[in-house]
């Protein structure tokens, strides 16, 4: 077994992991990093920036938010059931940690909202081939870890972390082997568990949430995002608490289908496995209120129909609703795309002439199909929607004029939040709410700040609390070592 001593013990080296082992350096600290993955960046490689909150960029935007505004709206959208002391650490540092990534070499494309009624607090990395998208924070990973390593930051890669080693209730280092099979003893004076929840592990999700993995369920599959630090974590004397999904609603297989959901989750007419409607379809831009009204439906999903004189609206207007995400044009690539759906027997697109044709692939009944129908189309030729009162403008009639388009949207997730509850410091905290010894945690497996549903208001919420987490644990360890 190879004997390794520091300062500080990294486990993961995600945008959490990598914060704290910077901060850590920043503070004449030693910082080993444990990474599973034969990269740095965890989930950051597929994000696109973190939240910032009173920024320069936001200023020069003329979109800033301040943090007594945003501390206000956070916390009565969790109607109180999270910690505000931790909260509003992580929300005045958040500015300044938009300028402390800049100083590493990080460019911004701007501050952003993710839909109309959001904060402009998305703070999107500008990315390295200049589309704004997923993946765009990769480059915000790159910064870090060269950040870390001018450090003295040492990183394992292909080298998890396997177990907490604890002394007299104190942890005091962390057990690890690497892919050739040798084992590490990583003595130190702190631990930094930092492995991005358990998004990807079957066997938990539905244990946690009775959700079945690629079933009813389509979250973000980030490899190697399994629990693995929550299960050290829990052993090692930490509470089990707060564990939740980053809720959102999507079509399955995502990314390989992307044009496909871009186009279908406009605010047309959604419904249930019953043939009903089930909530006011101008709210579709926010995907958490969405994803949660769909994860009540029967079998975790919902069909969003449209036909193609919509389509057509579309393509000449743009959309109703727009969202940094999911670009405009993916309306003129949608006849070749959805060709190739076709082909594919693919589940998430369905499209029919007739409403006989279309009710068989729904598996609903056709004259239950036609009186939704009938009824939701008196709505749009009388302007008012006397069910859920969605907003006039989105109230598009539904013939059926060339074809009926329709995208089967399933309850998804970014990834899990929570599992262990930490304090301001990011301490990790026992059954009593006191802090186990040399412990601490940041990003995802910390972050208990949503309550029940996952705040789409203040877009770039769970990649800020990763990187200001991860400096709060890093400036704690320095506090207490120093």
């Amino acid at each position: 077994m190879k004997q390794i001593q520091t300062d500080v013990a990294v486990v993961a080296g995600g945008p959490a992991g990598l914060a704290a082992a910077i901060t850590a350096g920043e503070n004449g600290l030693k910082a080993v990093i444990l990474e599973k993955s034969n990269t740095t960046g965890g989930a950051a490689n597929m994000g696109m920036g973190p939240l910032g909150i009173g920024t320069e960029i936001q200023k020069k935007m003329f979109n800033d938010i301040t943090v007594e505004e945003a501390l206000e709206e956070h916390m009565e959208y969790t109607h109180y059931h999270v910690d505000e002391d931790l909260v509003q650490i992580y929300f005045n540092k958040s500015a300044d940690t938009i300028a402390w990534l800049q100083e590493m070499g990080v460019e911004f494309a701007g501050a952003y909202r993710y839909f109309r009624e959001s904060a402009a607090t998305w703070h999107i990395v500008k990315p390295e081939n200049g589309v704004i998208g997923p993946r765009a924070a990769s480059a915000m990973a790159k910064a870090m870890t060269e950040r870390a390593k001018e450090l003295g930051a040492e990183i394992y890669l292909e080298t998890p972390a396997t177990d907490l080693i604890v002394e007299d209730g104190r942890v005091c280092g962390v057990l690890a082997s690497d892919a050739s099979g040798e084992t590490y003893e990583i003595r130190s004076k702190a631990v930094v568990v930092c492995t991005g929840g358990f998004g990807n592990n079957a066997e938990m999700i539905k244990r946690e949430f009775d959700l079945n993995l690629g079933k009813d369920y389509f979250p973000f599959r980030i490899p190697g995002i399994t629990g693995d630090g929550l299960r050290m974590m829990w052993k090692a004397g930490a509470k089990k608490w707060g564990a939740n999904i980053e809720t959102i609603y999507q079509v399955p297989d995502n990314l390989n289908w992307f044009l496909i959901d871009a186009v279908l989750r406009q605010p047309n007419l959604l419904i249930n496995q019953n043939g009903d409607r089930f909530m006011n379809e101008g709210q579709m831009g926010n995907t958490t209120y969405t994803g949660n009204a769909i994860g009540m439906q029967s079998g975790h999903y919902a069909y969003c129909i449209m036909d193609e004189a919509i389509l057509k609206r579309y393509k000449k207007n743009g959309p109703d609703i727009f969202d940094i995400v999911h670009p405009a044009d993916a309306f003129l690539a949608f006849d070749q795309e959805a060709q190739k759906a076709q082909d594919a027997h693919y589940e998430g697109y369905i499209e029919a002439k007739t409403v006989e044709e279309l009710a068989e692939k729904l598996g609903i009944a056709a004259d239950k199909l036609q009186d939704t129908l009938d009824e939701y189309n008196d709505f749009c030729d009388f302007g008012v929607d006397e069910q859920f009162h969605k907003p006039q403008k989105y109230l598009h009639p539904i013939h059926g004029k060339g074809k009926y388009l329709v995208g089967k949207f399933y309850l998804g997730a970014y990834g899990t939040v929570g599992g262990v509850r930490v304090n301001k410091y990011c301490e990790v905290l026992d059954a009593d709410l006191k802090p186990v010894p040399g412990l601490f945690s940041a990003g995802s497996d910390a972050n208990t700040i949503y309550g029940d549903s996952y705040n789409f208001t203040l877009p770039g919420n769970s990649m800020g609390f990763a990187v200001n987490s991860g400096r709060m644990a890093g400036e704690r360890i320095a506090d207490l070592l120093n």
